[in-house]
């Protein structure tokens, strides 16, 4: 373990008396006024000028405001963590501590707005209505089946990206930790044969990822059992994984997907998994059992049924496998090429660079993903991103080799900067 435990009181503390108000967030301009020659130039009369070159030259809004950098962090609170239907002001905190995450790590400006909808398809009328003053867009904690439906929806008709983090996020994450744990165990991808436990969107995400590093077989698993593509199934997601997976027509529940298998991936629910579960799967087996707050299974049993390589969610044990390590760096990519989509092909080359930060002498069952905290990562998955935007031909942009990772390392070092002016006024 890492050391340190999160308690309910560290967490409700945290942000609840800081220098101003409460929360985590706040809203800084990035110009100084000095004097009220500032204030005519910044407000009145000086944004007339800008609003009637706009009226002109409407192509130039990203030259005159801050919406290039600004991201809108969407939820209708439908599936926040693991406490599923909270509404949207529960959600509010999780939609901060985003925000927190962004900027700190990406220099990345973000708006919460969790919103009181009647369905899906209000949620995409009220994002589409909201394009013009955000840069991207990024879903959270949006319920299954209907995530789907909204995501299909706002990729076919916003001229700016989304990215559903509990989708791609997650599943980009899933990815890089396997291709590191299938190096610790020294496994090929196409000779793996690796459950997925959760057909929602992380998991058809992560199945979608799987495929693309190359994992040979995936046997998906949901509330009914083991998907097979005989069976008649009731979502239309659930018929296209089935179609997809499952290369030996295996049925019954977990139980019987996970013997002999040589990874788990669970994107479910708690307590799911057992000892005799892990211990039925194949020598040195890989167990992501990713659920939040708790996991499938803890990651000590795992460990104590045979599994060689263990990864969770929490950050209170090794390998969190978290998406905190991706998306900073596939928005930050997304936002500097100004690329219309995110897609899988952009995550899979965040995959591999998240993967390739762990060098070979640091690579361990203990230690196969790097720390959130590590300062190239960001900067060196970002800039990887943005050159999977430029060849899939989606960069409206085409930033010069390497001013991708040199953008974001110095944002960092700006935020860096705000925390110790942050710090100085927290100071009695």
């Amino acid at each position: 373990m890492s050391g340190f435990k999160v308690t309910p009181e560290a967490a409700l503390a945290f942000g609840r008396d800081v220098y101003v108000g409460h929360g985590k967030i706040e809203v800084m301009p990035k110009v100084l006024v000095h004097g009220l020659d500032d204030v005519a130039v910044a407000y009145t009369p000086g944004v007339g000028h800008v609003v009637r070159r706009l009226m002109e030259h409407p192509e130039e809004l990203s030259q005159q405001s801050a919406k290039d950098n600004l991201v809108a962090l969407v939820t209708d609170g439908t599936a926040v963590l693991g406490f599923g239907n909270t509404g949207p002001h529960a959600a509010i905190p999780v939609m901060e501590g985003k925000a927190v995450m962004f900027k700190m790590l990406a220099g990345i400006d973000c708006m919460p707005l969790c919103v009181s909808t009647r369905g899906p398809e209000h949620l995409v009328d009220v994002i589409l209505a909201l394009e013009p003053s955000f840069g991207a867009f990024h879903l959270e904690d949006v319920a299954s089946p209907g995530c789907f439906e909204v995501m299909a929806a706002l990729e076919e008709r916003l001229s700016v990206p989304i990215l559903h983090d509990d989708q791609f996020g997650t599943a980009t994450v899933i990815a890089a930790g396997f291709l590191n744990a299938l190096r610790v165990t020294g496994r090929r991808p196409e000779d793996a044969r690796v459950v997925v436990n959760g057909v929602g969107a992380a998991g058809r995400a992560a199945i979608t990822m799987l495929q693309a590093i190359g994992i040979g077989d995936i046997v998906a698993v949901d509330v009914g059992g083991i998907l097979h593509r005989d069976d008649d199934l009731p979502h239309a997601h659930w018929r296209d994984v089935a179609r997809q997976t499952n290369r030996d027509g295996l049925r019954g529940g977990l139980t019987e997907a996970m013997s002999g298998a040589d990874g788990f991936v669970g994107v479910s629910k708690s307590g799911l998994v057992s000892h005799a579960m892990v211990a039925s799967m194949a020598p040195g087996a890989i167990v992501f059992a990713l659920a939040n707050p708790e996991p499938e299974i803890m990651p000590a049993e795992a460990l104590a049924a045979g599994a060689a390589v263990v990864a969770s969610g929490r950050f209170d044990y090794p390998n969190h496998c978290n998406n905190l390590l991706a998306f900073p760096a596939l928005m930050r990519g997304a936002l500097d090429t100004k690329a219309r989509r995110i897609t899988p092909t952009m995550c899979a080359a965040a995959a591999r660079a998240i993967a390739g930060l762990v060098p070979d002498g640091d690579l361990s069952p203990t230690s196969i993903l790097p720390s959130p905290l590590d300062d190239a990562l960001y900067p060196v998955v970002a800039e990887a991103v943005a050159q999977a935007a430029v060849a899939e031909g989606l960069a409206r942009f085409i930033p010069p080799a390497g001013a991708v990772a040199a953008h974001t390392a110095h944002r960092r070092r700006l935020v860096a900067l705000r925390q110790v002016e942050l710090a100085t006024l927290s100071t009695p």
